[in-house]
């Protein structure tokens, strides 16, 4: 009798410790990425920055955003953009 109970408390223990097991891998991201958050949020804030200030300049007919830029204008907003492009580079 008392070894079915110690069968039965080691079988509890086995199932107790498969479900940590498999709670353990659900929790884990297999898909995290190295870079860290912050990274991503500023290459792809400049790269929409730098569609945004194009399109503010288009919009507004060179009023804005700086209208003392003129032109240069579209070399702030492609400069920006290709910041963020640079920064792909170090994406992982």
């Amino acid at each position: 009798m008392a070894e079915s109970g110690s069968k039965r408390a080691q079988s509890d223990l086995d199932e107790e410790a498969q479900f940590r097991k498999v709670a353990r891998e659900m929790t884990t991201d297999e898909f995290a990425s190295p870079t860290p958050l912050w990274y991503r949020v500023i290459m792809f804030g400049l790269m929409i920055a730098g569609v945004v200030w194009i399109m503010v300049y288009y919009i507004t007919q060179s009023a804005y955003p700086i209208a003392a830029l003129g032109a240069w204008n579209l070399v702030v907003g492609v400069g920006l953009m290709m910041l963020g492009l640079i920064m792909t580079t170090r994406w992982r």
